[in-house]
């Protein structure tokens, strides 16, 4: 099996002064991704580094970049899936760590459990000898300052959520495991406690080597309500290719609850798609040493592997 690896940096709407960012931000973390399953690396192991990778990054709602909530303070919420057995891993509500990803693949690999939040999440961090750092660390300018202007009594609220960034990562390995990570900061101005779609298995990612994998963004609670990961490996079991089944559920998610979202996807083939119903998605992909990436709709940039190496190490 040739290895292939899709992420996505949030569906939404992406500011003009930031689509360079959000759009080498993707195309890195897939470049680092696929360079682990070059190596012979796991899809696990894969979607772990490139979730890490944009939650190093400040231009997503992830890690550091992540909103804050109503008291301005972070909470993350991550998952991680292993197609091959269906283990999975999940904190939420997590606070004063770089990386809730790594958090959540030790759930998964050192626990009997699925789902750690807050203050259980943050004991077992300090078991497993995770840092902890102030989490003024997290709290980039951006995310403090649309904290500030949502407070205000005159908000927008068709403006309130968008611009986030919710990251993503699916891949196929060369033993044709398949996997999913997710990681986001959430809702800006969210309550104390609220949990979205990221960490809740079969909304926020699913991957299962009888069909595929796929990580999902946008409105987390329309997300939940049509369980839109697992929907659409619902689809491709019925056949659809992934592109046409992604389409099918953002489809279904509009007209039932009207959430809009978008999705990567990598069937059990090999065969990937990114797909949106916002406005934009920062998303890459890298497969047969070839590179494409994308932010707008029907934006599609195609790259040697090589090239896109030099590029990256030269910013986009």
């Amino acid at each position: 099996m040739k290895p292939v690896i899709v992420v996505h940096g949030g569906a939404g709407r992406i500011f003009k002064e930031r689509e360079e960012g959000c759009r080498a931000g993707t195309v890195r973390a897939a470049l680092q991704g696929y360079g682990v399953l070059k190596r012979g690396g796991s899809a696990v192991d894969a979607v772990e580094e490139a979730v890490k990778s944009m939650e190093d990054d400040p231009h997503f709602n992830a890690g550091c970049g992540s909103v804050l909530n109503e008291k301005g303070e972070v909470e993350m919420d991550a998952i991680i899936m292993d197609g091959k057995n269906l283990d999975s891993g999940a904190v939420s509500a997590v606070k004063c760590i770089a990386n809730p990803i790594k958090l959540a693949r030790l759930v998964m690999e050192k626990t009997k459990h699925m789902l750690l939040t807050d203050q259980g999440a943050h004991l077992f961090a300090q078991a497993m000898g995770i840092p902890e750092i102030p989490g003024e660390k997290l709290v980039t300018e951006r995310s403090r300052e649309r904290w500030r202007k949502n407070l205000e009594p005159d908000f927008n609220p068709e403006d309130f959520q968008k611009d986030l960034g919710t990251v993503g990562a699916v891949a196929i390995d060369s033993e044709g495991n398949v996997a999913c990570a997710t990681s986001t900061g959430g809702l800006s101005n969210k309550l104390i406690g609220r949990v979205g779609d990221t960490a809740c298995i079969g909304s926020g990612g699913y991957a299962d080597n009888h069909s595929g994998a796929t990580s999902t963004t946008g409105h987390g609670e329309s997300i939940m309500k049509v369980v839109l990961a697992r929907l659409i490996l619902y689809h491709m079991e019925q056949g659809m290719s992934p592109e046409v089944a992604a389409d099918a559920a953002l489809d279904y998610m509009k007209t039932r609850v009207g959430g809009l979202g978008g999705v990567i996807v990598v069937s059990k083939a090999g065969e990937w798609a990114a797909r949106f119903s916002t406005k934009q998605m920062s998303w890459a992909a890298v497969k047969d040493d070839e590179l494409h990436y994308g932010i707008c709709a029907g934006e599609k940039h195609v790259k040697s592997l090589d090239e896109a190496l030099v590029s990256a190490s030269e910013g986009l």
